[in-house]
């Protein structure tokens, strides 16, 4: 490490770390923490030193995998927000959110090898997520399509209770009919600012 920061990665080595924390998901969701590591490198396309470069321990490729799923649902909400409207752009990420929801409960087993281990996977997640459902509410709340007094953890705890509830992937009907019902409420008395 350097005094300005690590060095950034060239792009065949990013490529790599990405590739590997994609695989490690999939692996992690289906078959758990007994998942070998070779295995998983293999998947990827590259050789065990390779993962080994970017993840020295298996707890610290669960914990950065959890952590990527984490930031991909955290740093769409720009994307979305430019590609429509605010509240239709918060009715897609909650269908984002309970993918995270399932790869996350798919990954429960593996996750606690990390926790039972001392590290903490969650540490920063409820402040991302709390920061990316105030960014979508306050840009519905300018455009007058959410209503502005609601408190983004309550909306938090409804979209996880969605997730609990009709998280399965056979239950994504269910899951969506909630998470509109979840929309009309946030919609519900949405005034276009300065109108009464």
């Amino acid at each position: 490490m350097s005094a300005t920061g690590p060095r950034p990665l060239r792009a065949d080595a990013r490529r790599n770390r990405e590739r590997l924390l994609e695989v490690a998901v999939l692996a992690f969701s289906h078959d758990g923490p007994d998942v070998t590591l070779d295995a998983i490198a293999k998947a990827a396309g590259v050789g065990i030193g390779t993962l080994y470069r970017h993840f020295p321990t298996r707890e610290a490729l669960i914990e950065e995998a959890y952590r990527s799923e984490l930031n991909r649902l955290c740093d769409v909400v720009p994307d979305l927000l430019e590609a429509m409207p605010p509240d239709e752009a918060t009715r897609s990420w909650m269908d984002h959110f309970v993918d995270y929801m399932t790869t996350k409960r798919g990954m429960a087993d593996a996750l606690r090898v990390v926790i039972a281990s001392g590290g903490n996977p969650y540490a920063q997640s409820r402040d991302r997520l709390v920061e990316a459902i105030t960014t979508l509410l306050r840009a519905g709340a300018a455009a007058g399509t959410v209503r502005p007094d609601v408190d983004p953890v309550d909306v938090l705890v409804s979209m996880g209770g969605v997730s609990l509830a009709a998280g399965e992937p056979e239950q994504r009907d269910q899951a969506r009919r909630l998470l509109d019902l979840l929309m009309d409420g946030l919609r519900y008395r949405a005034t276009v600012p300065g109108e009464r």
